[in-house]
C-alpha cells in the first residue's frame, strides 16, 4: 500500500491509502506502485489517478512537486481539484474562450506562455470531468 497525500497552499485535498498512483510529471506520466524507488519531480497540469481495489479516483493537479519515499507519495500542488468538483460545462466554455483569445494573440511571448499554461490546466479539467462515471 501507498500513503497518498495531496496538498495545495489552500487545503489538504486527499490523504488515503492506495494501491497505485499515476501522475503527470514534467518528464511524462509516472506510475507509482508500492516499493517505488525514491523520486522527486516537478508536476505539469494533468489528471492524477489513484486506485484502491476496484475504486479509481481522479483529480486535476497543476504545477508543484511530487516526492516518493518509503511508500509515501506526497504531492505539493499549486492547485488540485477532485473530478466531482469540476463543472464540465463551465470548463468547456472556459477552454473555448482561452482558445479563441490565443488564436488572436497580440501580446508578449511571456503573457502568451502564461495563457498557454492556463489553457493546459483547463484542458486537464475538461478531460478529468468528462472521464467521471
Amino acid at each position: 500500500m501507498l500513503k497518498l497525500e495531496i496538498v495545495t497552499p489552500e487545503r489538504k485535498v486527499l490523504s488515503e491509502l492506495v494501491d497505485t498512483v499515476i501522475l503527470p510529471a514534467s518528464s511524462g506520466e509516472i506510475c507509482i506502485l508500492p516499493n517505488h524507488a525514491p523520486l522527486i519531480s516537478t508536476l505539469k497540469s494533468g489528471v492524477l489517478s489513484y486506485s484502491h481495489g476496484n475504486f479509481i479516483g481522479k483529480l486535476v493537479v497543476s504545477g508543484g512537486f511530487v516526492e516518493v519515499n518509503n511508500n509515501q507519495v506526497s504531492v505539493l500542488a499549486d492547485a488540485a481539484e477532485h473530478d466531482y468538483e469540476i463543472n464540465l460545462e463551465s470548463a468547456i466554455a472556459e477552454k473555448e474562450e482561452l482558445e479563441k483569445a490565443l488564436s488572436k494573440w497580440t501580446g508578449s511571448e511571456e503573457e502568451f506562455q502564461e495563457k498557454r499554461e492556463e489553457l493546459d490546466r483547463v484542458e486537464a479539467r475538461v478531460i478529468c470531468a468528462s472521464q467521471r462515471k
